[in-house]
């Protein structure tokens, strides 16, 4: 990755280069922001502008190292489990290869797209105290070009006590010419004496115009990228993923699906058709079902943005000749909450494998009663 091969967080990037023109490149940095805003890749290309601006590096050789993620100066750790590779004891170093795929296919990958990649998706993936003594071991001896040497930690906040405590006299009293950039979306969750050792970049959500030079980059229309642009609620892992299934009916499965729900209430033979609609469902792959969960989300809490006639906060565009207007109408105060706590919860267990039959079975029965629901008055 290169600056310019990052979307948006132009005054951080402008800040970084700054401390590299100045010479005032801080030894322990801590970006922290939400998931799938691209961090890993501002690390990345930070790290390279750091490395291969040195008066005796080889910048050609040192970018192609960079583009390969092969630098021999510049060590990853990322949260690890035991799975059919690796049985006991693993470490970040015995999961490379399959790192540099991920970041080479998907630069802006969230936790768990990394857990699928190693297929631990039912497992907590951890950095434990064996990968501080290997970052401790590595960054102690000669940078082997002679110049910087450097650790990206990604998902920092999954250090665990040992491992974070072991750190800290690493970020205390670093070797000279020695970078280490800690990556988290919860910056809560690092030990404070690490986090207050660490000069903070904080990172936020994407614009809109940013999501969209992104998804046109990536071969999107400018219409595509617009429409999902504004469904992406700034994160640039979501509008991939949604471009990646762009052209999957959502609309016409949330407009069937929705119906027939509102229809179960007095039809019993509507039920048999919203058990039929999620054994169809269920029968798409796991990722796609994630991506229309999220879409009915959105779907969803645009409609109570046209009820509380908030019409110009909405983005949504439809395809065939769904009213979201009219639909608005059965979206209120009284089922919202309801509704939405019902689809995150399915997500959530989407996520983690669960029978997906099951899920969108026990979900299409719950939203027979939540539409129906009257408003709450004030």
């Amino acid at each position: 990755m290169r600056f310019d091969q990052v979307y948006g967080h132009d005054s951080q990037i402008k800040a970084l280069c700054e401390s590299i023109s100045l010479g005032r490149v801080p030894h322990a940095q801590l970006f922290t922001g939400p998931e799938g805003v691209g961090m890993l890749a501002v690390a990345i290309a930070f790290m390279r502008a750091v490395f291969c601006q040195e008066p005796n590096a080889d910048k050609s050789s040192c970018d192609l190292k960079f583009d390969r993620l092969i630098h021999p100066d510049l060590h990853f750790v990322f949260p690890v489990a035991s799975n059919a590779k690796v049985k006991v004891k693993p470490t970040s170093d015995q999961f490379l290869e399959e790192w540099r795929l991920f970041v080479e296919n998907n630069h802006f990958g969230t936790l768990f797209d990394w857990y699928q990649q190693l297929e631990i998706e039912n497992k907590q993936g951890q950095i434990g105290v064996l990968e501080s003594e290997v970052i401790t071991k590595k960054l102690s001896l000669t940078s082997y070009e002679g110049g910087w040497k450097g650790v990206i930690v990604w998902q920092a906040d999954k250090l665990n006590l040992a491992a974070a405590n072991k750190l800290l006299k690493l970020v205390e009293e670093p070797p000279e010419k020695t970078l280490l950039i800690f990556i988290s979306n919860h910056e809560d969750q690092i030990l404070e004496t690490l986090r207050s050792r660490c000069q903070v970049v904080n990172f936020s959500l994407l614009t809109e115009k940013a999501l969209s030079s992104a998804l046109i980059a990536y071969g999107a229309t400018n219409e595509v990228a617009a429409n999902l642009s504004g469904q992406a609620n700034g994160k640039l892992s979501h509008a991939l993923h949604l471009l990646k299934v762009d052209g999957a009916p959502f609309e016409d499965w949330f407009v069937s699906w929705v119906r027939t729900a509102f229809k179960a209430k007095q039809n019993k033979g509507s039920v048999v058709e919203l058990l039929n609609w999620s054994q169809q469902i269920a029968g798409v792959g796991r990722e796609t079902q994630k991506q229309f969960l999220l879409f009915s989300i959105e779907l969803f809490r645009q409609a109570l943005l046209i009820q509380y006639d908030l019409t110009a906060l909405t983005s949504y565009k439809a395809r065939g000749d769904f009213d979201i207007s009219r639909f608005s109408n059965y979206v209120h105060n009284g089922n919202i909450h309801l509704i939405i706590s019902e689809l995150e919860s399915a997500y959530f267990h989407i996520e983690r494998n669960g029978s997906a039959k099951m899920i969108f079975s026990d979900l299409s029965l719950k939203l027979t009663r939540h539409i129906h629901n009257p408003p709450v008055l004030s």
